[in-house]
């Protein structure tokens, strides 16, 4: 018993060293019941929402010197969806969560925690403590934003099965949404065709190491590409209208807000296939798989053409990867389990079948996770 639960957690890229060491010393000493080792996770339910305004390319094209057949043919985007009016991020989020746990059949009182993966919450303070609230979950599990960017999801999957694996959590809903329309430039052609809203959740639950649904996952972060794409922080160009009464320099400081999204395409284009190929190759290595042996393919849905060459790479068929890009765009932490939802509802992803999921994007950040649905 003591080989074969050491082997399990081994092969855990979720469990510290020390915890392993700590695991052991009990084991040896007889004191560990190995189904607490086996503790394992899947994915049970999904659901997903969008705003109700859609915005065409041939919209764009009355905006900026563009049209639908130029954006078609570089991004394989034709339409995106975008807040407006009485909408906001967290009632879209809180659908899309609702619509997951009705699936899954759970009740909003039995979760045990809300993960919100977004970079443009609607209190800088986060977001997630009000879709905990909207859902009505009167236990008052804890809820937390993951900022991440386009991989977000991803890491709120790989977070949540930490919590369910060591910190003994039964029902973690992990939920993608961003914005991003809030921070285009619209006059800008080169971001403002890209970039749409929306919210996507599943519903992770914990269950019998037998049974689990996340069989490996990578991670990757590099700082030194965020010159590539970002949103930095801005001051104001108007002097605070306190001014300093000379007494300290530069104090109180100037307001400050996030200035629109800065993309250079061609290396955001470079460092995806290049680095989004090798996480997926990474994770089935870990998992003991090959790409024969996955059903679907799902990345971030950021560019076709991105989307295509990871495929080429991996030497699968295009009808084995998942993509609803021409409809949204890029909706950041959404798009995975946005794609992810309407393929389980549209009877394309079935239970059982295996996942190689892969986000990426600003930070730089990337990573990639095997999953298996249901």
């Amino acid at each position: 018993m003591m080989n074969r639960c050491y082997a399990v957690w081994s092969m855990r890229q979720d469990v510290p060293l020390e915890i392993v060491g700590s695991l052991l010393w009990l084991l040896n000493s007889g004191t560990l019941i190995c189904r607490l080792v086996m503790q394992g996770c899947k994915l049970v339910g999904s659901g997903s929402a969008v705003p109700s305004l859609q915005i065409s390319n041939d919209e764009l094209a009355k905006m900026v010197d563009t049209n639908d057949k130029w954006i078609a043919d570089r991004t394989g985007i034709r339409n995106r969806r975008v807040l407006t009016g009485n909408e906001t991020l967290t009632s879209l989020a809180a659908e899309a969560a609702r619509k997951a746990l009705e699936m899954a059949e759970v009740d909003p009182d039995d979760l045990d925690m809300i993960l919100l993966c977004t970079s443009t919450p609607e209190d800088l303070f986060g977001s997630a403590p009000q879709i905990q609230k909207q859902l009505g979950c009167k236990r008052n599990p804890l809820a937390y934003d993951i900022t991440a960017a386009c991989s977000g999801f991803v890491l709120g999957l790989v977070s949540a099965s930490a919590h369910i694996r060591g910190g003994g959590f039964k029902n973690v809903l992990v939920i993608g949404a961003d914005s991003l329309s809030r921070y285009v430039d619209w006059t800008d052609r080169g971001t403002c065709i890209l970039f749409g809203d929306a919210a996507g959740a599943v519903l992770v639950q914990a269950c019998d190491g037998e049974d689990d649904g996340l069989f490996s996952f990578d991670l990757h972060s590099d700082g030194d590409g965020q010159r590539h794409l970002n949103a930095s922080i801005k001051q104001s160009e108007v002097d605070h209208a306190l001014g300093s009464n000379g007494s300290v320099v530069d104090f109180p400081p100037r307001r400050s807000s996030y200035s629109c999204i800065n993309m250079n395409g061609k290396e955001v284009y470079r460092f995806a296939v290049q680095c989004v190929p090798e996480t997926i190759e990474s994770s089935l290595q870990k998992a003991g798989l090959t790409p024969a042996d996955i059903d679907w393919l799902l990345l971030h849905q950021a560019n076709k053409r991105i989307i295509d060459s990871v495929a080429d790479r991996l030497k699968l068929p295009s009808d084995r990867v998942i993509s609803n890009l021409a409809s949204y765009g890029n909706t950041s932490a959404a798009s995975i389990p946005l794609a992810l939802d309407e393929a389980v509802r549209s009877g394309k992803v079935k239970p059982g079948h295996t996942i190689a999921a892969a986000g990426f994007g600003a930070g730089l950040t990337w990573g990639s996770a095997i999953i298996r649905w249901g």
